[in-house]
């Protein structure tokens, strides 16, 4: 199962991340390929599979360019937060708008497999064969989970940022 770039880039480069989720995504696919690893142009799987095995060297490039990007980017006047914020507005605009079960649904049911695999582990003993795709799942799960946190509440750095971004917003 390949991981997407968005999700390696998620705790490496949290500012090109961002950006793989917007309007931006094609600059920081190109700024990607062209400093991390030297081709002029790759694409998002290729990317994902380089650095699911990059070595340190690669990672230290790979965080200057984020860093780079954030500042060439708030030069340009781009707001990558804000876009992140307005993608989840959106999301949760429409949540409330349709009135959908689903996503509820959805959400309880990830919750409580979470849960139950959690409570399994714990009064179970896993198989060795079996052990790397349990921890797997469990990282899936997790990670869900968070996504589903933060899109009902939110997290505590958008929280933070989300008034200071709607101030902004009102301003204009």
């Amino acid at each position: 199962m390949a991981i997407s770039l968005k999700k390696i880039l998620g705790a490496v480069a949290p500012s090109l991340a961002t950006a793989l989720g917007g309007p931006l995504a094609g600059t920081a696919v190109a700024a990607i390929a062209k400093k991390v690893l030297g081709k002029d142009a790759a694409s998002e799987d290729e990317i994902a599979a380089v650095l699911q095995t990059a070595d340190p060297a690669m990672l230290l490039k790979l965080k200057e360019l984020d860093a780079q990007f954030k500042s060439d980017m708030a030069k340009l006047g781009v707001e990558l937060d804000r876009i992140e914020l307005e993608d989840r507005k959106d999301a949760r605009a429409m949540h409330v708008a349709t009135k959908d079960w689903m996503p509820n649904a959805l959400a309880g049911i990830l919750m409580l497999g979470l849960g139950a695999c959690a409570v399994v582990l714990m009064n179970h003993s896993v198989p060795p064969d079996n052990k790397e795709i349990i921890v797997n799942l469990m990282g899936v799960l997790e990670g869900a989970a968070v996504t589903v946190f933060t899109f009902y509440f939110g997290s505590s750095r958008s929280s933070s940022e989300k008034d200071k971004v709607i101030g902004r917003i009102a301003e204009s």
